[in-house]
């Protein structure tokens, strides 16, 4: 089975910082992207950031020049460096992968998975 387990989450005043890890365990597959979305209470659950096999990040025009997500593949985690919060970021965040293996010169995708979620609080 694969895992997804998002840590970092808590209370934070306006203007501040967090970091949020996404550990994946039990993966036997070669690449992998990642998300992190966010779900606040009685919204849609919406992307937030987006890391390709390659490197290659996206963001929610929300959160574009105070987040940043990256990767470290050697220990397989994925980051969300959220800076300069507001009230407005306050959600459950949730990890999410999607899984391929490769076959010749092609990239096949497998499966996806979510993580647990984390919740994240920012205060006025």
């Amino acid at each position: 089975h694969v895992q997804l387990v998002e840590s970092g989450g808590g209370l934070v005043q306006s203007g501040g910082s967090l970091r949020l890890s996404c550990v994946t365990s039990g993966s036997i597959y070669s690449d992998n992207a990642m998300d992190w979305y966010r779900q606040a209470p009685g919204k849609e659950r919406e992307l937030v950031a987006h890391i390709s096999i390659s490197g290659t990040t996206n963001y929610a025009d929300a959160v574009k020049g105070r987040f940043t997500m990256s990767r470290d593949n050697a220990k397989n985690t994925a980051y969300l460096q959220m800076n300069d919060l507001k009230p407005e970021d306050t959600a459950v965040y949730y990890c999410h992968a999607d899984f391929y293996t490769n076959y010749a010169d092609r990239v096949v995708w497998i499966q996806d998975a979510w993580g647990q979620g984390t919740q994240v609080t920012i205060s006025s």
